[in-house]
This record gives structure tokens, sequence and C-alpha cells, in this order.
């Protein structure tokens, strides 16, 4: 046998060799993907804060599957770091919104709760520990103030009857971090904002807005729509929260991994959850539930209010409010009664389809009985006729909304 033989006998065929080293190189690709993978979820997992929930007696489920959160969004200036904020306050609950999810996962909506509204609070344990607070007629915010998130779930259930199965608490350095984690959300201000109670300044036009031009946009409650300044942000709150969703739905966040882990970053960064909730699987399936549903099928809405006689500058839940609490507890779709007021993901731009002015449309509802179904109602609340574009126009308007 010549030596040359003998040597071409010697080597690996170089496919061999290649497929040896790529069978290396993907080993160790998987290894370090692993170990990203769970320092990651680790360090994403090790964000969420767990609060205790309330104690003693709860409202019975009337139907079960559907899930009920309350989202509270927290004036504290602490967060992460506080910076940019700046400003004294007690802790209160500057935004607060029922979520109610399906039990066949098929429809969503969000319910939001005026804080300025006049409302009887129950008994709660006050937060820094010193004994009880008797509660009493108070406005809807200060529970938080006194008993914490605690305090705010057992007043919602108190006065709904509603049982709440999670809560979630974002801050507003939170709420700056998940805007700018999706590239910012573009806005419509109809005319220029020059807020001197609360320090807000706002160019007209429609413009991207993120970090604190983003916190001021759902904060401001003064020269922007109508006197009563909670009803209207709370309307620009539910348009911009709903744009938030079709852009973290529709523009590819929840698939891209890159993307994905920056707003899951930015989302448990200052986010504070009941026990039960803590933890980023369970946190996980309510993401995927919102996204399964689909966008056209998650809708806004404003808890029906009236004017509360004595003060000017607080509100009151109407009596129609029955209505909405049944159809949660019944785990009902809102139906033509709600529907021309809700503002849904799915909608073009941030304009509300139906009225902004939170108005309760109709007769009210008598007081609920003793079964939670508002006297004389039927499973379905009655029709209510369209509204013209002339008074969407005006309703957008009333809540500093651009037509």
């Amino acid at each position: 046998m010549s030596d040359a033989a003998a040597r071409h006998r010697g080597r690996t065929p170089r496919s061999r060799r290649v497929a040896k080293w790529t069978l290396i190189v993907l080993t160790v690709l998987v290894m370090v993907l692993s170990l990203a993978f769970v320092i990651v979820y680790r360090q994403l997992q090790g964000n969420i804060d767990s609060v205790a929930g309330p104690t003693g007696p709860r409202p019975t489920r009337v139907v079960n599957g559907p899930l009920n959160v309350l989202v509270m969004g927290s004036d504290t200036r602490d967060g992460a770091n506080g910076k940019g904020i700046g400003g004294d306050t007690p802790g209160l609950s500057d935004t607060t919104m029922l979520l109610h999810l399906s039990a066949n996962r098929d429809f969503a909506y969000g319910v939001s709760l005026p804080r300025d509204a006049m409302v009887q609070r129950p008994a709660c344990p006050k937060k820094n520990g010193n004994g009880t607070d008797p509660g009493g007629l108070t406005q809807f915010n200060a529970a938080y103030a006194i008993g914490g998130p605690a305090c705010t779930v057992k007043t919602v259930e108190s006065l709904t009857g509603v049982r709440i199965d999670h809560f979630v608490v974002v801050d507003f350095v939170g709420f700056k971090s998940m805007v700018n984690a999706i590239g910012g959300v573009q806005i419509c201000v109809p005319e220029e904002v020059n807020d001197t109670v609360g320090h807000i300044k706002l160019p007209a036009g429609t413009y991207k807005v993120t970090g604190q031009q983003a916190l001021d946009y759902v904060r401001v409650r003064h020269d922007l729509g109508a006197p009563t300044g909670d009803i209207g942000r709370m309307k620009r709150q539910q348009a911009f929260i709903s744009a938030m969703i079709k852009k973290v739905v529709s523009a590819g966040t929840l698939t891209n991994p890159i993307k994905l882990v920056k707003f899951l970053d930015a989302a448990t960064g200052s986010l504070s959850t009941d026990p039960g909730f803590a933890d980023l699987k369970k946190l996980g399936s309510l993401g995927k539930s919102l996204k399964d549903i689909g966008l056209d099928k998650i809708q806004f809405v404003t808890v029906p209010w009236q004017p509360y006689p004595p003060d000017v500058n607080r509100v009151e839940w109407a009596p129609d409010a029955n209505r909405l609490w049944y159809l949660i507890k019944n785990d009902k779709r809102l139906g033509p009664k709600f529907n021309g007021d809700a503002v849904s993901p799915d909608e073009p731009g941030i304009t509300p389809t139906g009225s902004a002015s939170g108005a309760p449309s109709g007769t009210p509802s008598a007081t609920a009985g003793a079964s939670g179904k508002p006297a004389g109602t039927t499973t379905s609340p009655s029709p209510t006729p369209s509204k013209t574009q002339a008074q969407k126009d005006a309703d957008a308007e009333a809540a500093g909304l651009c037509t």
C-alpha cells in the first residue's frame, strides 16, 4: 500500500468532521440559551412583589371559571427609582379598573372606577399596622391610602358583590417603563394643555409619547376635556391602554424574544400582586388569554355615575351600576346597554366609539335585590338607541380626545 493511500485511509471524511462540529456548536448553543432562559426567568420572577390580600368574609362566586382582576395604578413616587416624578402623596390608587375575563375566554372587558366617587367603605386594617379604620362615607381612592391594595379589593367587593380573584398594582415608574419598552404610544391631543395644578404641559396634535410625557397624558385632569376631570381622564386612560394592548399584540412584541423580555422586565419591575398571582406563569397566562380572546372582543367602559349633590367636585355610582355588577357576576357580555360607551383596542386610533361623558344611559334600575340581580332587569340589558356621529364627537371632546 502506498504512503498516500495509508494517509487517506486514516483521515475522517470532511462531512463527518463538519457534522461533529455542528453538533458540538448546537449543544453549546442550547446550553447557553437554556442558562440564559433560567437567568431571565429568575430575574423576572424576582421582580414581582407579593402583597397580602383582604381577610374576612368575601363574596361567593356565582359562576366558576371567569377571572376577575382588580388593576390599580398607584401614584406612589418610589417605584424602581422615582426619578423625574417628584411630589408628595399618601399613596392613593390613582387609577382602578376591574378586568373581567369570561370563563370560556371568549370576551373580556374592563370597568374603570372613578377615584373621586363617594362610597361607603368597609372597615379595613390600616396598612401601617396600627389597628383598624372603621370606614364609612369617603372618597373611593382613600381606601388605598388607608389599607393598601387589600382595602381597595375589600371595598370593591363590598360595593359590587363581585369576587375579586387577583389584584395587580403598577406604580408610576412601572407604567413609564412599559410604555418605553414597546416604543411609545401615539396619542392625539385636541388642544394645548397647560395644567398648572398637576404641572403638566402637552402640545396639541398627534404624536408619539414615551416616559414622563406618556405618564403626564394619562394623569392630566385639568385644562383638558370637561370640568369633571376624572371622568374624562378615565376615558383617555381606557383609550391609551387599548392602544398599548393593540401594540403589544399586533406589533410582534409577543413573538420577538428580545422585545418580549424587555417588556416583561419593565412590566414586572414595579409590579405588586396578591400571593396567588405572584408567579410569572400565571401572569403570562393572563396576557395569553387577552391575546387569544382577540382585540375585537376586549372592551373598556366606565361605571355609570352621576353628580354627588353635596359636592360638585365629587361623583357617585348611579343605580345602573347594579346591572354591570350582575353581568360580571354571571359572566355575561356587556350588551347594547354598555356597548355604546365602550372603547376597544380594535378601533383605529384612540378615539372612543361612544360616550365619553360617563353619564348613565336609559332609566336607572332599582337597587339590586338579595339575589344580586337588579330589580326589573333580565339577563340581557335592554338596548339603547345608537348615537349620532355628532353625539360621539361631543362625547370625545368632553373627554379631551380628538374626534
